[in-house]
């Protein structure tokens, strides 16, 4: 089956007995047409996976199908309660009103406002399925500590507590370590084998085995250019570090964002060029981080000096969210222990906001708890102030950076669109952009590609060895995959 924009990949023999079928289908948001005229089968033999890249409708095609965003064409699955569980956790704390937010999981005292897995689960009757995603041993966690393949399976077993007669996986194996996978796959294995229906979406790379069919999307949207040596965008974000590394506050300039309330006269705009050229970014002794009885870093060191490039590894759980959190200064335990950030001892009178200006970071936890409601170029320019989610008012030369910032990862067919409109993949790349538009001495992208199209990451990669060829750029780069980390770092450290 065929049509303009979106065909099939046969990989077994369809079943003759057909158990779900959708005939030309369309879902808009608001004017944006997404999908246009969807077609396929699906066999009682068949393991559906649906693939695309960036932007191809993935996620607007599973709220489609489940009735959650509204539709045209005729969707037709035998049997009538169909689930879909999306790629992000949204939990409540126990109040039930206020949900969690960025740096709550650092802060040992709050993690007795979270529920555990126990809790959470409550009355569902889904033991046999806490065995089959082996969440055994985790029942008494709090939510705020589980690691993102621990989310994952929590996800699926709560929604298999409600007996649906298929699921509809958003990104299921999205951000997880190569064990996390082996562990989602071999649940969801059984769950085939058990007759359990569901469908994958997923953004592209491996396959797993269990899938007999495939169904892929096409995007349709402007061919992003490719990046060229010194090309004019590239020129021009240089030509705005060399005038301030951090346009988002000038010399004297007066910060009337009441969010900043001990801020309110800060001269301090960030390191200059040639600052701390003999001295570390940022050093780490002895560190020891402990929530309860468990120890998450004990006595760890790391000295991280200008111009150096890291990559981060471990699976997940193993600390590197925590290590993250004392150099971004989100940790409260960061107070207590040896680290110097930007050649200040912490805990000496800097305030967060000194160091957060001179760090451009990316997490998925960001995108998490990012909550900006305007345009894409609002989200990006938001970094000049390292602000989640509160728009200021940019000068005519922030105007350009943002825009030279869009264009160098190809985004500007993006730029007035509703942030909230754009699909998983191009939020990642907006956020991407916002943690380098500052020109920021020291980059930390944790899972950047996270998500992403082959294309994309590609594009991120050859932006970050472009800036490192012709800048003294410092980069931690946090990645479960070899293939994602770009060629110019050429130092590792794992925990």
């Amino acid at each position: 089956m065929k049509n303009a924009v979106n065909c099939w990949l046969f990989i077994s023999p369809m079943s003759t007995e057909i158990v779900a079928h959708v005939i030309h289908l369309s879902a808009s948001y608001g004017p944006h047409e997404v999908l246009k005229d969807i077609s396929f089968e699906i066999g009682a033999e068949d393991c559906l996976a649906v693939v695309g890249p960036m932007g191809s409708g993935k996620t607007t095609l599973a709220k489609a199908l489940s009735g959650r965003l509204f539709r045209k064409g005729e969707v037709w699955f035998q049997g009538s309660f169909v689930l879909y569980v999306e790629q992000q956790h949204h939990f409540k704390n126990r109040s039930n009103i206020s949900e969690f937010y960025l740096q709550q999981r650092f802060n040992s005292a709050d993690s007795e406002d979270s529920y555990t897995v126990r809790e959470e689960l409550g009355e569902l009757d889904v033991a046999a399925y806490v065995t089959m995603f082996k969440l055994d041993g985790l029942l008494d966690k709090p939510l705020l500590q589980l690691s993102n393949g621990e989310n994952k399976r929590l996800q699926i077993v709560k929604a298999l507590g409600q007996r649906p007669d298929w699921l509809l996986l958003d990104n299921p194996y999205l951000g997880l370590d190569v064990a996390g996978r082996a562990v989602l796959s071999a649940g969801l294995s059984q769950l085939q084998a058990q007759g359990i229906r569901f469908i994958l979406f997923l953004s592209g790379g491996d396959i797993p085995e269990f899938v007999n069919r495939v169904y892929r999307l096409r995007r349709d949207v402007p061919v992003i250019p490719k990046l060229k040596h010194q090309d004019e965008h590239f020129n021009s974000m240089l030509q705005h570090e060399k005038r301030n590394n951090n346009p988002g506050l000038q010399h004297g300039e007066r910060n009337n964002n009441p969010g900043l309330q001990s801020e309110e006269e800060n001269n301090n705009p960030g390191l200059q060029p040639g600052d701390l050229d003999d001295s570390p970014l940022v050093s780490l002794r002895n560190v020891t981080i402990r929530y309860g009885s468990k120890t998450i870093l004990d006595q760890f060191s790391w000295t991280i000096n200008r111009g150096e490039r890291w990559v981060l590894k471990g699976p997940n759980g193993a600390g590197k969210s925590t290590l993250l959190s004392l150099i971004t200064a989100d940790n409260p335990q960061s107070y207590a222990q040896d680290i110097t950030l930007f050649g200040r001892k912490r805990g000496t009178g800097e305030s967060i906001w000194d160091i957060k200006r001179n760090i451009g970071y990316v997490s998925p936890e960001m995108h998490l708890y990012f909550k900006e409601t305007g345009t894409s170029f609002a989200v990006v320019a938001s970094g000049l102030f390292d602000l989640l989610g509160v728009t200021r008012k940019v000068n005519e030369q922030q105007t350009e950076q943002v825009d030279a910032c869009l264009a160098m990862f190809g985004l500007g067919y993006l730029r007035n669109r509703p942030f909230h409109t754009l699909s998983t993949g191009e939020q990642k790349m907006i956020l991407i952009a916002r943690a380098f538009v500052k020109n920021p001495p020291l980059l930390i992208l944790d899972e950047p590609c996270q998500g992403l199209d082959q294309e994309q990451v590609q594009r991120v990669k050859d932006v970050i060895d472009q800036l490192a060829a012709t800048s003294d750029m410092t980069l931690i780069f946090v990645s479960h995959y070899a293939e994602d980390v770009p060629s110019c770092v050429t130092k590792e450290i794992s925990l």
